[in-house]
């Protein structure tokens, strides 16, 4: 598989730690407008807390055109971080510097195949506290790691709708501290 050993060890330990009844939090928003959408991004940069285990994953899903990049700009400007934010469609990654951690925004929509990922290294991003944004999730498989959160975005008549799911003991304390800041 695509993480490393000790990776795997670290999000196992804190599994372990979690009970099975446990209860997953959630949060749902509308948005009527790509500023709400990124909003909501730097909504969860500012409720993300520090991370010393292994790196925070975010999941992004949803067709073309629902919002996922809009929330991962929002998110990369909520960190601080003043770089124009690009979709990495092409490129597949793409880097932001923050203080004290890398948002690394990938957008595997032009995958075709999960070992593709391989050539990204990936491995090299995968120091504790980095956060990686994922769009399109589906497309890397078994190579990716898994979420702490997972954020479906959909479109209605009126509005997009974002669904933000935890996935994991950390993700869950996250999306709680989301929704108070």
């Amino acid at each position: 598989l695509f993480i490393r050993s000790a990776w795997r060890r670290a999000r196992a330990d804190r599994e372990r730690c979690h009970s099975r009844a446990a209860r997953l939090r959630q949060s749902l928003i509308r948005s009527t407008s790509p500023e709400q959408t990124e909003a909501f991004g730097a909504r969860l940069a500012a409720g993300l807390p520090p991370h010393v285990d292994a790196p925070t994953i975010v999941y992004l899903t949803g067709d073309l055109g629902a919002g996922k990049t809009t929330l991962a700009k929002g998110f990369v400007r909520g960190c601080g971080i003043t770089a124009t934010v690009r979709s990495p469609t092409y490129a597949l990654l793409e880097p932001y510097e923050a203080r004290s951690f890398t948002v690394l925004h990938l957008d595997l929509y032009r995958l075709r195949d999960p070992s593709e990922l391989e050539p990204l290294g990936l491995r090299d991003w995968a120091e504790p506290g980095n956060v990686w944004i994922i769009e399109w999730p589906e497309k890397g498989g078994p190579k990716l790691p898994a979420p702490d959160v997972r954020i479906a975005l959909s479109v209605t008549d009126q509005a997009h709708e974002i669904a933000a799911t935890s996935t994991s003991p950390f993700g869950r304390t996250w999306l709680e501290r989301a929704n108070t800041a």
